[in-house]
C-alpha cells in the first residue's frame, strides 16, 4: 500500500527539530524511529502511532482511532491507526506524534548492530 506524501510531509516537519528521528519505508508505510524505536508513521492516508499496551485501550476510545492490523487480523497492541480526520489540525497531529515519542522514551536503548 502506498502512503499519503503530504502526510509523510507533515510527519517530517512536526519531527525536523528532534534529535535522532529516522525514516524508513516499512510495512508498505513510511515510519518515524527515534533512537532506534519506531514512533509513528505514515501508511495509505493514515497515522500509526506507537503508544504502548498500557495506553492502547485509552487510545481506542478517542475517535478516529482503530486499532492496527498486520497481516490477517493480527493486532499489535501497542499501536493504533489513527485516520485523517483524527490529526487534522497541527495540534492534534503534535499530540498523536507526542504520544509516540513519549512511549518510545520509555524504551531501553537500541544495541548498535554489527557489521559482519
Amino acid at each position: 500500500m502506498a502512503y499519503d506524501e503530504k502526510t509523510a510531509e507533515r510527519l517530517r516537519q512536526a519531527l525536523s527539530e528532534i534529535q535522532d528521528v529516522t525514516q524508513m519505508k516499512m510495512m508498505g508505510g513510511l515510519v518515524f524511529m527515534k533512537s532506534g524505536h519506531m514512533c509513528c508513521g505514515v501508511s495509505g492516508q493514515s497515522l500509526m502511532v506507537r503508544i504502548g499496551p498500557d495506553a492502547y485501550e485509552g487510545a481506542l476510545s478517542k475517535k478516529h482511532v482503530r486499532p492496527m492490523e498486520i497481516g490477517k487480523g493480527r493486532r499489535p497492541r501497542a499501536f493504533v491507526i489513527v485516520d485523517p480526520p483524527g490529526f487534522k489540525t497541527e495540534k492534534a497531529l503534535a499530540s498523536w506524534i507526542r504520544r509516540g515519542l513519549d512511549f518510545v522514551s520509555t524504551l531501553p536503548p537500541k544495541k548498535a548492530k554489527s557489521k559482519s
